[in-house]
């Protein structure tokens, strides 16, 4: 269900981003589960970003717009004190709220640039006007070594519109890059990143990827991101965009596919840091 959306300015928003999860007063932190989750995508920044940025209406409550899916929906993401971060669904236009279902959701939090996420919760806490059972409104609270720091947070899964979309963020506003979801890591961090294994992505892997970066491998080539692939598609595990094969490499000895070359350095990332978080290759295909 969507509404319009009051534009009303609210204490202690700070610029950064978030992703889904939520609150009845103060969240508390729960037992890690057993999957880990995917690691985050940069998220868009609010209404201070530069000319040439995809715009975005100013935010409600002073927070940063948060793309979920390739736009197909959006959030404020607003970090207030003492670790307290909350989160709005909004719709397409982010001038609309939507309503979600009221269930708390898992997420991870760790140091930006930094290993070994912590887990939290959020909790729904539904705003005046939340159908029974819905919610437009999620609050967490970041673990007590993370307050005030720079911080990425991932949630692996959230429901919206009968669709499952992994939300990630970082608490610093970043440029929404037209080449993809992900930063492309400097050189130095891309030799280590692709020719050491760990985790999933093994010495095998490596010599199955020709001993080479990503940036050697696929030099030339160009990305086309198709947001709308079809059943039997296959697709990119980091954006869920289309897949091409042009972009394929090996990870835990399976052929994965990507959008781009940035959805490859987070996926071997993710291998290495978070094995778990690593679904079979046949798994990333639309259904």
């Amino acid at each position: 269900m969507l509404r319009t959306l009051r534009l009303l300015a609210a204490p202690f928003a700070i610029g950064a981003v978030v992703a889904l999860a939520g609150c009845n007063g103060s969240p508390d932190t729960p037992a890690p589960p057993p999957a880990a989750a995917p690691g985050p995508t940069p998220a868009k920044p609010g209404p201070d970003a530069k000319a040439g940025d995809h715009g975005h209406k100013p935010t409600a409550h002073g927070g940063t717009i948060v793309p979920i899916g390739r736009d197909n929906y959006h959030g404020e993401a607003v970090f207030e004190k003492d670790g307290v971060i909350r989160f709005y669904t909004l719709g397409p236009d982010e001038a609309k709220v939507v309503e979600v279902e009221a269930e708390p959701l898992n997420a991870y939090a760790k140091p930006e640039g930094g290993a070994g996420a912590t887990a939290f919760l959020f909790r729904a806490e539904p705003q005046p006007g939340d159908s029974p059972g819905k919610t437009s409104q999620f609050v967490g609270k970041l673990p007590r070594d993370l307050w005030g720091k720079q911080v990425e947070v991932t949630i692996p899964s959230v429901r919206i519109g009968g669709e499952r979309f992994r939300v990630g963020f970082t608490s610093a506003p970043v440029a929404h890059p037209e080449a993809g979801p992900a930063a492309k890591v400097l050189d130095a961090d891309e030799k280590a990143l692709y020719l050491t294994p760990g985790g999933k992505y093994t010495a095998a892997d490596i010599a199955a990827n020709g001993g080479v970066v990503a940036s050697v491998k696929f030099k030339g080539l160009k990305a086309q991101h198709d947001a709308k692939p079809r059943a039997g598609d296959r697709v990119c595990p980091i954006s869920m965009t289309k897949a091409s094969p042009a972009f394929t490499w090996v990870v835990g000895g399976q052929a994965y596919q990507f959008c781009c070359p940035p959805c490859v350095d987070e996926f071997v990332q993710l291998a290495k840091d978070e094995p778990d978080g690593v679904r079979p290759a046949g798994d990333y295909t639309k259904k």
